[in-house]
């Protein structure tokens, strides 16, 4: 069954197969895609989107991107779209940029941005590879955060 899987108002996630579901993005007013793979199509639809170069390896830096894809996520949202992250399955690469959107913007610690992924796609498991540089990235994110706090009150 195709489906999109809905993270919040303006995130989805899903597999590929479901990703490209015209109608399916119509329905669901998805505006921008994030393909997180090196061989999946892109939706027919004129819909933006950008691509993250990443095979479901565990040596992969998923990493470097965590950033950017967040903050398209977060700018899609605010103009009023809707993003749609999607890999091969919707299980590994997909969900790790998801919670990492969620720690980011959200200020979720990665065990509540996974749960909170989760919840809406019980299938979601990132490969052990991506779940250590989603540990990395929760330290990065807190370090960042203390520092704007001390430089705010210098």
């Amino acid at each position: 069954m195709l489906h999109l899987c809905t993270l919040s108002e303006s995130l989805l996630i899903s597999n590929s197969r479901s990703a490209c579901d015209a109608e399916l993005l119509c329905r669901e007013g998805v505006t921008f895609c994030i393909n997180v793979s090196k061989q999946q199509p892109f939706p027919a639809l004129k819909i933006s989107g950008m691509r993250v170069p990443v095979f479901d390896e565990p040596a992969e830096n998923l990493y470097k991107y965590f950033d950017r894809c967040a903050d398209a996520i977060e700018d899609t949202g605010k103009q009023g779209g809707r993003t749609l992250v999607y890999c091969k399955n919707g299980r590994s690469r997909s969900a790790a940029i998801c919670t990492a959107y969620f720690m980011k913007h959200r200020s979720l610690s990665l065990q509540e941005a996974f749960g909170h992924v989760r919840s809406a796609r019980p299938a979601v498991e990132p490969n052990e590879g991506f779940w250590e540089q989603l540990q990395r990235y929760e330290s990065e994110l807190q370090s960042r955060r203390t520092g704007a706090l001390s430089s705010a009150s210098g």
